[in-house]
């Protein structure tokens, strides 16, 4: 399922028009943006946690010349399903 048809069947569930479905995935997906960001969570009950975490710098080597390089820190994102949907998915 691609954004359109997501918008479109949300859209026809919810007795909305698109545009309106559109903004509201627009702001939720801002809101996730920004929390992680700022390296915390975003929780829906029973649909999962959108978590950020941060991976400190590291040191790796390069397997084709066996140079050595250093990885700057970085924000990862992530989804950690709910015990819910996975046992609505199993």
């Amino acid at each position: 399922m691609d954004n359109k048809e997501l918008i479109r069947q949300l859209a026809d569930k919810l007795g909305r028009s698109r545009e309106d479905v559109e903004k509201l995935l627009d702001a939720f997906n801002g809101i996730v943006a920004e929390k992680n960001g700022m390296l915390d969570s975003v929780a829906i009950p029973g649909f999962g946690t959108f978590e950020a975490k941060k991976k400190n710098e590291r040191v790796i080597t390069n397997p084709a010349n066996g140079k050595r390089m250093l990885l700057p820190p970085r924000v990862v994102a992530g989804f950690k399903i709910s015990n819910v949907l996975k046992g609505k998915l199993k």
